[in-house]
């Protein structure tokens, strides 16, 4: 697919070697089309890994995006060099004048902190209002969506005894959805939290309908407004070792991190992971991008409302 991204951007050099097709501003520029415009607001810690994540998986179809990358004036990241973030990444102050067919919002790592305390919680706020008349659609994932959930309509998070960890499978509640295209009966996806949304709370809610879940993991996607927004509990865009580098991280560390479920081969963190959920994840955002953005999306963005 091409994917236009900023000159330079690292995750350029990595796809390019998984032979992912994507082109910096440069050569884009050239193409007279319009691009579909998505916006990313990455909040895990790791830029540079998520990104590359997310842009892996948006690679998927003959569709040209073209992808910014946004940032909280209210929060300065301890993990990536400034440069990086300096070099691609605008302010929401800048960008909230645009408007995109697309949106992702990322997971992080405050799942045991109140929502209100949380440093950035009111630009956050702010935000989640634009999305709903600046973007097409928009993609909630993990935290983002329980930070969502709760803002929009009250719905709480609760601690759980311990991290839930690993892959879990899930079954699509509503499987003629476009978002389910092409989907089996069950997939599998990673989750990496300490916390959780209850389905008993996401029921009373008549804006919101529960797509899929796992027995183990409990409701994994909601969606409100016909697909304007996707709530995703796990982390459907990992990449095959993310879970591996968590748990190696954290092994130790902290007594609610046990091995990651349905992971490792034999269950022994020696061996390399089983690789059980890639295929459902393309898909997802393909369809993502396909039926709910591209399909949606007015070709005068300013429409967008």
């Amino acid at each position: 697919m091409p994917l236009r991204l900023p000159d330079n951007l690292p995750a350029i050099d990595i796809l390019k070697k998984e032979n992912i097709f994507v082109m910096n501003s440069s050569r884009a520029t050239s193409q007279d089309i319009r691009p579909l415009k998505i916006v990313i607001l990455n909040l895990m810690p790791l830029k540079i890994t998520t990104e590359t994540d997310i842009i892996r998986l948006l690679s998927n179809t003959p569709l040209q995006m073209e992808v910014d990358f946004m940032k909280l004036k209210t929060h300065t990241p301890k993990n990536t060099p400034i440069e990086h973030m300096m070099m691609f990444y605008k302010d929401f102050e800048t960008l909230k004048k645009e408007k995109y067919d697309g949106m992702i919002i990322t997971g992080a790592p405050l799942e045991n902190m109140d929502f209100e305390s949380v440093r950035y919680w009111p630009e956050l706020e702010e935000i989640f209002d634009w999305a709903r008349t600046h973007v097409t659609s928009t993609l909630y994932i993990c935290w983002a969506s329980q930070a969502a959930m709760y803002y929009f309509h009250g719905i709480p998070k609760y601690p759980l005894p311990e991290k839930r960890f690993g892959i879990f499978r899930q079954k699509a509640l509503v499987p003629n959805l476009p978002i389910f295209r092409g989907y089996d009966d069950y997939f599998n996806m990673p989750h990496s939290r300490h916390t959780e949304n209850r389905r008993e709370d996401i029921q009373k809610c008549k804006d919101l309908t529960i797509i899929a879940e796992g027995e183990e993991s409990g409701v994994s996607i909601v969606m409100e407004r016909g697909g304007r927004e996707f709530y995703i509990s796990g982390h459907i865009e990992y990449s095959p070792n993310t879970l591996a580098t968590e748990y190696f991280r954290d092994r130790g560390k902290r007594s609610d991190v046990n091995m990651p479920v349905n992971y490792f081969r034999d269950d022994d963190p020696n061996k390399e992971p089983i690789v059980s959920w890639r295929a459902h994840a393309n898909l997802f955002f393909a369809n993502w991008i396909n039926y709910y953005v591209y399909q949606e999306t007015p070709y005068d963005i300013s429409q967008i409302e």
